[in-house]
């Protein structure tokens, strides 16, 4: 985290900044923004209040009930639940009859209730249903204004206005509903990210510091034996210790960075000079075709992987790499002939353990397996096998770990 001059976290502010623009961006529109529209129904509320509506009691109770009826139905339309709830439907039919009662006994300015019907229906329905409510209404709004004798041009005004503003309104929300998901779809793929981000940079520091410490541990104590009887032997030995100590500063960075890639060939370079300071003759037998990088570096982490382990906790005298590869497939074995842990030495859990599975979901989102075990006789065996040609790595936490995968 960078600090500015006054130590404060630079990081932290534009983080916040970010996230008070994001809060700044207009979300989708609320039902307050449809109440306005009821004014619309000012010129019925005129007549009643002039006189000049017939049953002024009966207008004013369907003028009241049909106002209810809107502002129920528009609420329960931004909430998806309510809105899919038959009781929706059972009140935007309510508002219909009151909205063909009203415009069937008054007629005139009571035929606008037929555009905010549309603008309810709007906000229910969906697709095939809401196609279907907006022409029929259109329609009936349409031959009711005819029958009424509102002029000429008005009859088509009333149906055209009753179909548009169902339309509109649908579209809108619509749309409104398309942009929360995508913002929402977007925070969860950054969210995703960072996590597999972690996931690769604590798994490849594992990797990397397990072994790296393991040879460093076993070179030390090689140099502690060496030293009172052969002191350029013992002073070789804290030459690699230094080498290994700068190489893995060197991989640190580059697996922050995440541009880390291993290599089969150096993987076991390195596993031979680690089994020999540990007294344990490494052997090796290799046959096939060039591997892609991908499988390069994947068995390069098997390889680093299995040879910390048999160096911690195999008592092993020989340890033998096979690497056989054909034109589609390739497989490493590992195989120690030691009898594993001392059930008197004190136990270091997690780090074979960890690696183990972390390599298991690391080949398997490759197309290939891991498995571990004892030998048939005596000693561990560690099989990996993958496709020359492997699709790229995906997030390892997809990946599913083979049933029967077992570490020391």
């Amino acid at each position: 985290m960078l600090r500015n001059r006054t130590g404060r976290r630079t990081g932290t502010r534009r983080e916040r900044r970010a996230q008070r623009r994001e809060n700044r961006r207009p979300g989708p529109p609320g039902p307050y923004t449809l109440l306005p529209w009821l004014l619309m129904g000012m010129g019925s509320f005129s007549n009643l209040f002039q006189g000049e509506a017939p049953n002024p009691w009966l207008g004013g109770l369907g003028l009241f009930v049909f106002n209810s009826l809107y502002i129920s139905v528009v609420f329960r339309g931004f909430d998806k639940r309510k809105r899919e709830s038959p009781v929706s439907y059972w009140l935007l039919a309510a508002m219909a009859v009151v909205t063909f009662g009203l415009a069937i006994g008054y007629g005139g300015s009571w035929l606008l209730f037929f555009p905010l019907l549309s603008l309810a229906c709007g906000t229910i329905l969906r697709n095939r249903r809401l196609a279907a409510g907006l022409l029929s209404l259109a329609a009936v709004a349409t031959v009711i204004a005819v029958w009424r004798g509102n002029g000429g041009s008005d009859p088509w005004t009333i149906g055209y206005g009753t179909f548009i503003s169902g339309a509109v309104t649908a579209a809108i929300l619509t749309l409104a509903e398309t942009v929360m998901e995508l913002r929402a779809t977007r925070q969860e793929l950054a969210r995703t990210a960072v996590e597999k981000e972690r996931l690769r940079f604590s798994r490849d520091l594992h990797d990397l510091l397990g072994h790296t410490l393991s040879v460093i541990v076993v070179k030390s104590e090689a140099a502690r034996r060496l030293a009172p009887r052969d002191m350029h032997a013992a002073l070789l030995q804290v030459a690699d210790i230094e080498s290994v100590g700068r190489q893995a500063l060197t991989e640190i960075r580059e697996a922050v960075t995440g541009y880390r890639e291993g290599s089969l060939a150096t993987e076991l370079d390195r596993a031979r000079s680690a089994l020999a300071a540990a007294g344990i003759e490494p052997e090796l037998r290799r046959s096939g075709p060039p591997l892609a990088p991908q499988a390069e570096a994947l068995l390069g982490w098997v390889v680093r992987e299995a040879v910390t382990n048999v160096v911690r906790h195999s008592h092993a005298t020989t340890c033998m790499f096979v690497v056989d590869g054909t034109s589609e497939r390739v497989r490493l074995t590992v195989t120690d002939d030691g009898y594993g842990p001392d059930p008197d030495a004190p136990a270091t859990p997690g780090i074979g353990g960890t690696g183990l599975t972390g390599l298991t979901e690391r080949l398997a989102a490759a197309g290939g397996f891991l498995e571990a075990g004892p030998g048939p006789e005596r000693g561990f065996v560690l099989t990996a096998e993958l496709p020359v040609d492997g699709p790229g790595e995906t997030d390892p936490a997809d990946a599913t770990a083979l049933p029967g995968t077992r570490s020391r």
